[in-house]
C-alpha cells in the first residue's frame, strides 16, 4: 500500500542553481525508480537557517511530495545521507489530514501561478 510523505531537505549553499536542481532531479528520479508517484515539487532558493550547520548559515530549501511504498522512505534516508550536498532533511509522513491540507496549498499555489 502506498502512503504519503513529504520530504522537505536543505542542500549546501556552495551548489550553483544548475547543480541543485540536479541535486533535487537526483532524489526524484530515485522515488520515481522505486515506484513512487511525485506529487509536488517545490524549490524555495536560499534562505537563512535558523542555526549553523556544518559551518553555514545558508541553504537551498527544497520540499518533494510523493506517494511510496514505506520501505522506501529508509532506502530515501540513506541517498540522503550518503550526498554531501544534504545538510540537513525531514521526511513525514501525511495523514488524511494533512494530506488534504498539502493538496489546498498545492492547489492554490497552481491558481497564483495562472493569475
Amino acid at each position: 500500500m502506498l502512503n504519503h510523505y513529504e520530504a522537505a531537505f536543505v542542500l549546501t549553499p556552495v551548489l550553483s542553481e544548475p547543480q541543485m536542481k540536479e541535486a533535487v532531479d537526483k532524489f526524484e528520479n530515485f522515488l520515481t525508480q522505486k515506484g513512487g508517484t511525485i506529487l509536488n515539487r517545490e524549490e524555495w532558493g536560499m534562505k537563512k537557517l535558523a542555526y549553523p550547520i556544518q559551518g553555514k548559515t545558508t541553504g537551498f530549501y527544497a520540499l518533494l511530495q510523493f506517494d511510496v511504498e514505506p520501505a522506501v522512505i529508509a532506502l530515501l534516508e540513506t541517498e540522503f545521507r550518503r550526498d554531501e550536498r544534504i545538510i540537513r532533511f525531514l521526511t513525514t509522513r501525511l495523514d488524511k489530514y494533512a494530506f488534504e491540507y498539502a493538496e489546498k496549498r498545492r492547489n492554490s499555489h497552481l491558481k497564483q501561478q495562472e493569475a
